[in-house]
């Protein structure tokens, strides 16, 4: 095919994608809408080793896994549900958390998910504390240069998590269009044996056309 017939092709047909991209973003758009929003909450604590020598900095970097693996526990999660009288189990209150940790800022990143996003917030607010809390009681047994000290680097951080409702119009946009192309390639197949112009004349048989009887 030529760029003209792919030209022809755009202008007879090119109303279909666009109708398939606006019913695909609607109903991604209408989809998004329907869902529960679902909001994170997330906090950051600065691990900070009382010395900076590289003993220390080793060992405080080493620590930084024992405190993922204390804090992601269903004992810290019954912690918190006890202090703020929530209405679940551990189980699935850590189905909500996720915790990481960062080599590089001596950093532990705690994530909490939950549609209220206050208590999200106070969720995460009150596990930081957990952890604050034992470090703190770990240091009385060190001497003053060994201790390491846990703090909020910021707040508690929240934001909507999903749905994502541009993101997901734009999905559906783009999957209209992709179906547009789709169904106007099955059409142009249907329809390609059917010779309708002078030009699919000169096409098929490769012989030009001399006249043509006019429509009356």
């Amino acid at each position: 095919m030529e760029l003209r017939d792919y030209l022809r092709i755009l202008r007879q047909r090119g109303w279909v994608i666009i109708l398939l991209m606006a019913l695909t973003a609607l109903a991604a758009f209408g989809f998004s809408k329907m869902q529960t929003e679902v909001y994170k909450s997330t906090l950051n604590l600065l691990v900070r080793p009382s010395r900076t020598d590289f003993g220390q900095s080793q060992a405080a970097k080493e620590l930084l896994k024992t405190y993922e693996a204390w804090l992601f526990s269903s004992y810290r999660a019954q912690a918190v549900i006890d202090q703020l009288q929530l209405d679940m189990t551990a189980q699935e209150l850590l189905g909500d958390v996720e915790v990481a940790s960062d080599n590089f800022s001596f950093m532990v990143t705690l994530a909490v998910e939950n549609t209220d996003p206050n208590l999200a917030n106070d969720i995460a607010r009150t596990w930081g504390n957990l952890l604050i809390q034992w470090q703190k009681q770990e240091n009385d047994k060190n001497r003053q240069e060994d201790r390491i000290t846990i703090e909020f680097r910021d707040d508690p951080q929240v934001g909507l998590d999903r749905p994502n409702t541009k993101i997901n119009a734009a999905a559906g946009a783009i999957f209209g269009a992709l179906l547009g192309v789709v169904v106007i390639f099955l059409l142009e197949w249907i329809e390609s044996g059917v010779m309708r112009r002078s030009e699919d004349v000169e096409r098929y048989l490769d012989l030009p056309v001399i006249g043509a009887i006019p429509n009356q």
